[in-house]
């Protein structure tokens, strides 16, 4: 025994640490190796080895690196959800000039078959005033298409109310339009049968007088309310209709005796009606001017 520490004549510590390296043992590097091919022949590993690498295709390697860049960098959440949010709200924007499509979808609204209808009676006045004063006005030829424009014209205003009401096509130019175009059609038979002495001129003047001064009633008590349209008033058109049509036409013997009493029951609920109108005008404003005065007492208190 020569002295010598244990560990220096090759004990055992000693021994292992000379023949680590010497026999092959583990460096760094080589460490670092078989970790990485363990690590790849692992199916679950925490790594994603070599078999999930292989196995994923490019939208999960894109995934992946989503993912590794968010976890990597704090403020990339916040960077996305603002991307996410410019992106939503980009895709809720109108497009440019949307208001001017919706302009333009409002404005062919305009187009729609209630006031084709009454556009068509707008046009069928003056054809109707040249049938009917055609070859001096008494030949029956051109009073029977007369009367049939005429009779179209008064059809056509039984229908454009209904489907404007029934299908949502109420429009501004309805509203000015149709009762324009029922006065005119009206007027104008009205005027030219009593230009060819078929009917008195007092017949003519007192209904277009109603009719006239209804519509302008209307207008001045519109602040207050709508004076509703009676059955009284539906039945004098359908009667003035009627009565007038059979003027147009060259009636002789008991027609043109019966077309008398028509015309008489239609100047009748004409003259009736328009007074209840008067009268519900009046009614109308009262109970306006009241409510308005009740409301200022109110506010006042």
């Amino acid at each position: 025994m020569t002295g010598v520490p244990a560990s220096a004549a090759g004990g055992p510590s000693g021994a292992r640490r000379v023949k680590g390296p010497a026999s092959g043992g583990l460096t760094p590097a080589s460490g670092r190796a078989l970790a990485r091919e363990a690590r790849d022949r692992a199916p679950g590993g925490s790594g994603g080895g070599k078999a999930r690498r292989d196995a994923s295709g490019p939208g999960d390697v894109r995934a992946a690196a989503a993912s590794s860049a968010t976890s990597s960098s704090p403020s990339s959440s916040e960077d996305t959800g603002i991307a996410g949010t410019a992106e939503a709200q980009g895709s809720t924007r109108a497009p440019r000039g949307g208001k001017i499509a919706a302009a333009a979808v409002d404005q062919a609204s305009v187009w729609n078959i209630a006031n084709l209808l009454t556009m068509l009676r707008l046009l069928l006045v003056p054809a109707f005033v040249m049938l009917m004063l055609a070859d001096g006005g008494y030949d029956p030829a051109w009073r029977s298409f007369a009367w049939a424009a005429f009779a179209i014209a008064m059809i056509t205003d039984l229908f454009d109310g209904h489907l404007a009401r029934t299908y949502n096509l109420v429009t501004d130019f309805g509203k000015i339009a149709d009762p324009i175009a029922d006065k005119a059609i009206m007027g104008a038979a009205l005027i030219c049968l009593s230009a060819l002495g078929d009917l008195p001129w007092w017949v003519t003047g007192v209904i277009l007088g109603r009719e006239l001064g209804i519509t302008l009633l209307r207008f001045l008590v519109i602040r207050y309310g709508v004076i509703p349209a009676s059955r009284g008033g539906k039945l004098k058109t359908l009667t003035q209709g009627v009565a007038v049509g059979m003027y147009v036409l060259a009636l002789t013997g008991w027609l043109a005796t019966l077309r008398w009493w028509v015309m008489a029951a239609a100047v009748v609920l004409t003259v009736v009606t328009g007074l209840d109108y008067v009268k519900q005008a009046i009614v109308l404003r009262r109970q306006g001017i009241a409510e308005r005065k009740a409301a200022l007492e109110e506010t006042e208190e």
